[in-house]
């Protein structure tokens, strides 16, 4: 066989799945925003059940939820028959996947949600089945072909499960205007929260700062940077913010007058300033294209509130 052929069932499968999306994306109607309104009404969290690859998908939703505001986890039918239905309580929900609606591993955990009388989502293929006539909010997947040549391995329909678990996600991640920052502080580990570490988070300010006055002498200057332990320090006049001078500032005016000289005489008046609230990982990439080590930090008055330090971004693993 050629790796054209090869080529041409690879695009058919994702050119019958992209149809499939579209069909979904066009019966989407009332009951997906009922569901939804469902789900925001809870006072506990929703649960996911599936079974087989119904279950994978069902997996995936649950995470997706959970990570994006909406507490979730998902719960195996076949262990739910087994003790695990103590995880399903009086305030939550449940949603269930099943293509074909008559899945019976389910059956116990759909008798246990109607029994306690919570909201009832199901996504299936058939509006006639058993679980969508069960269901408070039957959500039902229009009657597109499985990609597989044979019509029988799970792949149209899985893919609009997804996508359907997807479209709930983040349409409550709409109502309830969940953003960047709260996204962030359910993924604070790996490149995905370290896009979010704000410049706030990582500067020093208060006692921290290194502050000398305009008037003060080298030495003092030196003794102050020495304490601070951040290769710079702030230089203050009437409790304004004059300049600052560096470890590159004192290179650069190295002479035998240097000592004669003041702090105003040396101090960098135009210093690279940052807003807290900018990603650290931004200040991190001007620093490097500056070939600067540390940046003032501002918020929304005149003053420096804080100094970042490139070393604070290298040990927040940016760069």
């Amino acid at each position: 066989m050629s790796s054209a052929t090869d080529l041409e069932h690879g695009r058919r499968v994702i050119t019958e799945e992209a149809k499939a999306l579209q069909l979904l994306a066009d019966s989407l109607g009332d009951e997906f925003a009922n569901a939804l309104e469902a789900i925001l009404n809870l006072k506990g969290r929703l649960i996911v059940t599936g079974m087989g690859k119904s279950g994978h998908v069902g997996n995936k939703i649950a995470a997706t939820l959970a990570s994006t505001g909406q507490p979730s986890f998902f719960v195996h039918p076949g262990e739910a028959s087994h003790g695990d239905l103590g995880m399903i309580g009086r305030d939550d929900g449940l949603l269930a996947l099943s293509n074909s609606g008559e899945t019976s591993e389910l059956s116990d955990v759909l008798a246990h949600a109607k029994r306690l009388g919570i909201p009832l989502i199901t996504v299936t293929g058939r509006p006639q089945s058993t679980m969508s006539r069960m269901a408070d909010h039957p959500l039902v997947l229009p009657n597109a072909p499985e990609a597989c040549p044979n019509g029988l391995a799970p792949t149209s329909s899985t893919t609009m499960a997804m996508a359907l678990g997807d479209a709930l996600a983040v349409a409550l991640m709409h109502r309830r205007m969940f953003a960047a920052e709260d996204f962030f502080k359910l993924h604070p580990g790996g490149r995905l929260g370290l896009k979010f570490i704000t410049v706030g988070s990582l500067m020093h300010d208060g006692d921290d700062l290194p502050r000398v006055h305009s008037n003060d002498s080298l030495d003092q200057v030196l003794l102050e940077i020495t304490s601070k332990t951040l290769g710079c320090t702030l230089v203050m006049e009437d409790d304004k913010c004059q300049g600052i001078i560096t470890d590159g500032d004192l290179r650069r005016h190295l002479n035998p007058k240097l000592f004669e000289k003041f702090a105003r005489d040396i101090m960098t008046t135009d210093p690279i300033w940052v807003h807290q609230d900018e990603p650290a990982a931004r200040a991190l990439g001007l620093m490097q294209e500056r070939g600067i080590t540390l940046v003032l930090v501002k918020d929304d008055g005149p003053e420096p509130i804080g100094l970042l330090h490139i070393h604070d971004c290298l040990r927040a693993g940016l760069g």
